[in-house]
């Protein structure tokens, strides 16, 4: 059974940080695209940022500069490390696979909220 587990969200300030964490277990990660999205109520799901299985990320211009995604193959983990957070990145944050790269994200986890006041 393939599961997704996010950690990490939580409530801070404008300006300040924030590093979530997906665990993954079900799946050979390796073989795995795998990257965050995020929701807020009344937005479409947006994509934050991705990590291909040769490793090439893809970050949506919003968060570039600011967040940074990196992945251990072996710990099946993903972590998304967010810098300088803005009002604006508030949201539910999601972590998802997919098989090769290919298709639509066919694996989700359950989400974490995280919220910046400014």
């Amino acid at each position: 059974q393939v599961q997704l587990v996010e950690t990490g969200g939580g409530s801070v300030q404008a300006g300040e940080s924030l590093r979530l964490s997906c665990v993954a277990s079900g799946i050979t990660y390796a073989h795995y695209c795998v990257g965050w999205f995020r929701k807020s109520p009344g937005t479409e799901r947006e994509e934050v940022a991705t990590i291909a299985s040769d490793g090439t990320t893809r970050y949506a211009d919003s968060v570039k500069g600011r967040f940074t995604l990196s992945k251990d193959n072996a710990q099946k983990s993903l972590y998304l490390q967010m810098n300088s957070l803005k009002p604006e990145d508030t949201a539910m944050y999601y972590c998802a696979a997919r098989l090769y790269c290919s298709g639509g994200y066919n694996f989700w986890g359950q989400g974490t909220q995280v919220t910046v006041s400014s």
